[in-house]
């Protein structure tokens, strides 16, 4: 087996592994609370919580009406990022194939 293959198959099966052990750790936590909050939401209740009389320096200029539409919201944001990550790292390996090939020219026109 060639050595990508191999690199890929357990960069595949470190993945499944962690998934695997979020996902043991999630069934075995049970709570009264929604199960899916964000990180806002969690500091915000641990603030409120800790300093009852706290007042927010500022309001947020947009909410959504809903957590479906935060979600997607979310998700295009992220598939944004993607997008970006992947045009970048694409460009680089193609520059980096394009000076090796200019090279390798080079060296066979001498």
């Amino acid at each position: 087996m060639r050595r990508s293959t191999m690199i890929t198959l357990a960069l595949v099966a470190g993945i499944v592994a962690i998934v695997g052990f979020a996902l043991v750790l999630d069934s075995s936590r049970s709570g009264d609370g929604e199960r899916f909050i964000g990180s806002d939401t969690a500091a915000t209740a641990q603030i409120e919580d800790d300093n009852p009389d706290y007042e927010p320096w500022f309001q947020p200029f947009f909410a959504p009406s809903s957590g479906e539409i935060e979600s997607g919201l979310f998700a295009v944001q992220a598939a944004l990022g993607g997008i970006a990550l992947g045009y970048t790292v694409g460009a680089l390996r193609g520059r980096r194939r394009g000076e090796r090939t200019a090279t390798e020219q080079a060296a066979d026109q001498q």
